[in-house]
């Protein structure tokens, strides 16, 4: 915020709909949220709204797409407990008639155990009713979260777009899920 008022000018603060807002003089706006789904309605002051991120005691990712996933539990910032794993799943074919049909069904029987073996490794990990941020693929996290183990779970924002899972992704959603949302519109 600080970084907003030097580059567009005197910003003036409000509050509203669970997140600080500001307008720069130029016409320049942004509006900022706290990570989690949680709401704002502390004062239209940049620093008390920083000193209102949070962080859940206890609290999971989950990133699935096709091919992989990767879980988390965590206790504040710190691992507890992971697992990124991968799954082969065929990719489209040009061929048509019988054989696109046939790869086609192959491709979703590879999905479906593919999503079983990422909803296996998420009931074990992400154990008891913790906030779980996701992302990925929505259809695969849907997936994934169909089973009834995670029947507990509560997804919160943000969703994350991932590209493929890998151990370095789940490090770096971490980070992302903690992190305030700001949204900039520049005049």
């Amino acid at each position: 915020m600080e970084n907003f008022e030097a580059g567009h000018g005197p910003t003036k603060y409000a509050v509203s709909v669970g997140a600080l807002s500001g307008r720069a003089e130029d016409g320049s706006h942004f509006t900022a949220r706290l990570p989690f789904g949680a709401t704002y309605d502390g004062p239209a002051d940049p620093a008390e709204f920083g000193d209102a991120v949070t962080t859940p005691e206890r609290w999971g990712v989950l990133l699935v797409r096709k091919g992989g996933f990767a879980i988390a539990r965590l206790a504040g910032e710190k691992v507890e407990e992971s697992k990124v794993g991968q799954r082969h799943v065929q990719g489209r074919t040009k061929a048509g008639g019988q054989s696109q049909q046939r790869f086609a069904r192959r491709r979703d029987n590879q999905a479906r155990q593919a999503y079983e073996a990422a909803a296996d490794h998420a009931a074990r990990i992400l154990t008891g009713s913790l906030p779980v941020v996701t992302g990925g693929d929505h259809a695969a996290v849907e997936a994934v979260l169909a089973d009834r183990r995670l029947g507990r779970v509560s997804v919160v924002d943000p969703w994350l777009p991932v590209a493929e899972p890998r151990r370095a992704t789940l490090d770096a959603a971490v980070a992302d899920a903690v992190a305030i949302r700001l949204e900039v519109t520049n005049a």
